[in-house]
């Protein structure tokens, strides 16, 4: 419950998808926070991609 991070998960995670992909991983995302996951995670990250 005190992790408040959340943010900073979500554009770690969006910098990474631009390093890896470049241009092509350049994105729209929105951050949600909860209090409790499975395993204790309080972050999760979805995608949904298209390959060409």
């Amino acid at each position: 419950p005190e992790f408040e991070a959340i943010p900073a998960v979500i554009n770690g995670c969006s910098d990474l998808m631009v390093e890896v992909f470049g241009d092509a991983g350049r994105h729209a995302r929105s951050a949600v926070g909860v209090y409790k996951l499975p395993l204790g995670f309080a972050v999760e990250v979805d995608a949904v991609v298209e390959i060409r």
